[in-house]
């Protein structure tokens, strides 16, 4: 990666480069890698109560917008 300039203003209009200070990266240790990956196999969430609520979500604005269209008959 090129290093970064930063341009600074001398007054008269111009401008001049000035290093900027590189950044150092940090490697990631190989056991990491490996603990990572076992990780992902062992996360299993259970998402079953958000399936139950999106249904009852469901259920309820399809009794609400039937309720609003039979009012709608009746109320003219």
């Amino acid at each position: 990666m090129a290093k970064k300039t930063k341009r600074l203003s001398n007054g008269n209009g111009k401008t001049q480069a000035a290093p900027v200070a590189a950044v150092e990266t940090v490697s990631k240790p190989s056991g990491f890698a490996s603990s990572a990956r076992s990780a992902d196999k062992e996360f299993n969430p259970d998402y079953s109560y958000v399936v139950k609520d999106l249904k009852r979500i469901g259920v309820l604005a399809g009794v609400f917008f039937s309720a609003l269209i039979i009012l709608a008959f009746f109320l003219r």
